[in-house]
């Protein structure tokens, strides 16, 4: 495949708001071995790349400082050795940084086949919700079929990847969700139960609802006060995964729930995890997920797709907090 000598990508002129990211012109990435370079048709537009333009999350040593964790294209060049994917291939994958461009390099083991029925665009939003939500509700959290499960910001790309892959294990599900709107979308989507918090109590609804028994496990990426209610909404022997913290990290704790209930609290960021632990994962999704994507269990709902000059709206798009699903970048 023919590469040209430079590659447009979105460049942060200060960390900042959003009006600071602004198209530029560069090299294409130097690919280290194992690595191969996709040419990028979507780009995901995730959580922490908001945290990384404000300065909040800075990417690892070894990445790319450019922006974007996820990507949807084809191969157009593979490191010496590399053997799968081969170019021409269309994958997509998760990336340590640089999705938000033309080409990004990409360790061959975090690369994907497209899901069986699924468009190259719906593609570039799956990989950073989908390796995250495995790793956190299954893997560390070990929810089963028959347990209860619950997950907030329900309409997020984290919201209802979660949502659909434990009812599709046959969990019950709860989640929360801002408006009445976004929980009746939430219902459609699989929920057993969607609770506005706005004007309800999650954990009092959930004490309602289970008899005060609680949920088995709770995703959150809320944080702050959300953390002592979180333990306070889990069932003896439940499970927390936290993943962010949108209302912060630093909480005053009553932590005699956690003795009291013998409950497990864990915690994980994709980003920082060991390169081998997302070749397992992508591994575990191909094999696990992806039958669930084939027999129509899955989809991905799009809320917006904005050219890649556009990165700005895109970004203040998902600032508003209005959006239902994934918000995507097309790049080409």
């Amino acid at each position: 495949m023919s590469l040209p000598g430079t590659m447009q990508y979105v460049a942060v002129r200060s960390p900042g708001a959003a009006d600071q990211m602004a198209l530029a012109s560069g090299p294409l990435p130097t690919l280290k071995p194992g690595e191969v370079l996709v040419a990028v048709d979507y780009a995901g537009v995730n959580r922490p790349d908001i945290a990384q333009r404000a300065g909040h999350y800075p990417p690892p040593s070894d990445a790319s400082p450019i922006l974007g964790l996820e990507v949807s294209g084809t191969v157009a060049a593979v490191a010496p050795g590399v053997l799968s994917p081969t170019v021409g291939d269309v994958v997509c994958a998760l990336v340590p940084g640089g999705g938000y461009a033309e080409y990004v390099a990409v360790p061959a083991g975090w690369c994907l086949p497209l899901p069986p029925g699924v468009t190259l665009e719906a593609a570039g939003g799956i990989p950073e919700n989908y390796f995250t939500v495995w790793n956190n509700v299954f893997d560390r959290s070990g929810l089963k079929g028959g347990e209860s499960f619950l997950v907030h910001g329900g309409t997020s790309g984290i919201g209802l990847a979660a949502i659909q892959l434990a009812k599709a294990v046959g969990a019950t599900v709860f989640t929360t969700a801002g408006s009445t709107d976004k929980c009746a979308f939430c219902l459609e989507a699989g929920a057993d139960y969607a609770i506005n918090y706005r004007e309800q109590d999650f954990v009092a609804e959930i004490a309602r609802v289970t008899g005060k028994r609680g949920v088995d496990v709770i995703l959150d990426m809320v944080g702050g006060d959300y953390i002592e209610r979180n333990l306070r909404a889990l069932a003896t022997d439940g499970r927390m995964s936290l993943i962010a913290f949108q209302k912060g990290s630093k909480v005053e704790v009553d932590w005699v729930n956690i003795m009291a209930k013998r409950l497990t609290i864990t915690g994980s960021t994709m980003r920082r995890s060991p390169s081998s632990r997302k070749v397992e994962i992508a591994a575990e999704l191909r094999a696990k997920v992806w039958p669930l994507f084939a027999a129509g269990k899955l989809a991905v709902t799009i809320d917006a797709t904005y050219p890649l000059a556009d990165v700005v709206a895109a970004h203040l798009r998902m600032e508003s907090s209005q959006h239902i699903g994934k918000i995507l970048l097309k790049v080409r």
